[in-house]
């Protein structure tokens, strides 16, 4: 009898919370959208997009929800008109009691400047998406030279992860330069932000090795010789430092 009781309470209370989510919590479909809660998440390497932007995209495209009855809202179409655009990584909407939408945006996040040979400059993301440029995001590292796409979204987005998520070599590293070798295979050269050598990288693989390499050497040679000393100083090879001297 008691264990029967419990049940009977323990189904009876989860109806009633189910069935307080849906019709006292939830929308009614049949008022109108009287407030639009719009947030486009902020971040200040990513400023591409604000609210302002995205209300006139849904506007545009007819879907803008304020004034509309809630059950012709359709939130997957505001979704895809949002996502459709190229700065955008993430959107969510949903509808909210007392007739209010909530949309909230994030935006891609560039993790490097990318400026090919003859070719108008373009931000890439950590996923490899290639942003248009629109002159509103600073300190990042650049990458210039013999540069396409599928280099870029590969190679270069994963060193540019690497360098947002290290703070030494984000703040030491200002530019690299991709050329080719006599194998035709890319090369890199680093610019550091301090002293003016040139750092040859060679292939970008095994960049995370290479620079480990270098920062021993930073550690251990240039605070006795000094920054000025060499004019470039050579990764490429396993197990050994080139440095040539000014």
């Amino acid at each position: 009898m008691k264990v029967t009781l419990v049940s009977l309470l323990s189904c009876g209370l989860v109806a009633y919370v189910v069935y307080a989510m849906v019709f006292l919590s939830g929308p009614d479909d049949e008022e109108k959208c009287t407030a639009v809660e719009l947030i486009v998440k902020e971040n200040p390497k990513s400023m591409f997009i604000d609210e302002q932007d995205i209300e006139n995209m849904l506007k545009n495209a007819h879907v803008y929800p304020k004034g509309m009855l809630m059950k012709d809202v359709d939130t997957e179409k505001i979704e895809e008109t949002i996502r459709g655009n190229e700065f955008i990584s993430r959107v969510e909407c949903y509808k909210s009691a007392n007739g209010k939408m909530c949309i909230n945006v994030e935006q891609r996040v560039p993790v490097i400047f990318v400026i090919p040979d003859g070719k108008d400059g373009y931000f890439v993301d950590a996923t490899g998406k290639c942003i248009p440029n629109k002159n509103n995001v600073s300190n990042l590292v650049v990458a210039s030279g013999d540069i396409d796409a599928q280099y870029a979204s590969k190679k270069l987005a994963e060193f540019g992860q690497f360098l947002q998520t290290d703070e030494f070599w984000n703040n030491q590293i200002e530019q690299l330069y991709v050329t080719k070798n006599r194998k035709g295979e890319r090369v890199v050269e680093l610019v550091p932000r301090v002293g003016d050598q040139i750092v040859y990288l060679g292939p970008i693989d095994d960049y995370q090795r290479k620079l480990h390499k270098l920062k021993t050497f930073y550690d251990k040679a240039i605070g006795t010789v000094g920054w000025k000393k060499y004019a470039q100083v050579n990764l490429e090879y396993d197990d050994q430092i080139i440095c040539t001297k000014r």
